[in-house]
């Protein structure tokens, strides 16, 4: 049988999702979890990784497993008795074989917070950032992004993918009082690509950048180019959606 699970998570105490040597991670936790309940080895396959220190509001994976769960919400308690405090499973949901966490995925959203005030409420949260910014100017890039697909220059360097292109929906900033969100949607992100284009738009909005040198950025498929990399810690995976009917078992 396959199974997704819902799940969040504080990223600030973890080395990321992905499983690794002499690092605690979000996978490594909630496989041990699972495979401790079930008492069988658990592998779960992500819809995608968080970095060190990014959070997560809604992140898929799904797993195999001989065992039938008859009691989905019994195991879900189960689950969340076990797993620390920053990290909750929402759903467990019986899907199709070849339904896949990753691969079905329509599109994810992230979300990065940026607190215009000091505030020690959201010191693990948001980006504290006290200098004056042109979200005008910033937003009008962001409709850019909306006519290319390869973003090689917002890309970390020397990652394993077979191709830089992503297509990107959405993407805007948005004014709360002392708060200011940027929101992007697409279909897939290159390893560090919202960070690096956070802090591109983020020159933009101190002048450092022209509407014309961020276009050239994105044609000359350079990282150096762009900006710096903003901090992960506020830094969110908001949402990802599926074709729910088609993958669900009983849909």
């Amino acid at each position: 049988m396959r199974y997704f699970i819902e799940i969040s998570y504080l990223g600030t105490n973890y080395h990321g999702w992905q499983s690794q040597p002499n690092a605690i991670t979000i996978q490594e936790i909630t496989e041990n979890c699972f495979s401790k309940i079930l008492n069988n080895p658990v592998k779960l396959v992500a819809a995608g990784r968080t970095d060190a220190g990014v959070h997560a509001k809604q992140m898929y994976a799904h797993f195999d497993s001989d065992i039938i769960i008859n009691d989905l919400k019994s195991f879900e308690h189960k689950v969340n008795s076990f797993l620390p405090k920053d990290i909750v499973v929402w759903k467990l949901i019986l899907v199709h074989n070849n339904a896949h966490a990753r691969f079905d995925a329509l599109y994810r959203e992230y979300e990065y917070h940026i607190s215009l005030k000091k505030n020690p409420f959201e010191i693990d949260k948001a980006y504290f950032f006290k200098k004056s910014l042109d979200i005008k100017k910033m937003n009008k890039c962001c409709n850019i992004m909306l006519q290319y697909t390869n973003f090689k220059s917002f890309s970390k360097s020397k990652t394993d993918v077979k191709t830089y292109d992503c297509k990107i929906y959405e993407a805007k900033w948005m004014l709360n009082e002392n708060s200011l969100i940027f929101k992007i949607k697409a279909d897939r992100f290159l390893r560090n690509m919202v960070r690096a284009i956070v802090g591109t738009l983020i020159e933009i909005g101190l002048g450092k950048i022209t509407e014309k040198e961020f276009k050239l950025i994105i044609e000359k498929k350079d990282r150096q180019l762009a900006g710096f990399s903003v901090p992960a810690h506020a830094l969110f995976l908001k949402n990802i959606d599926y074709d729910w009917d088609k993958i669900l078992l009983n849909g």
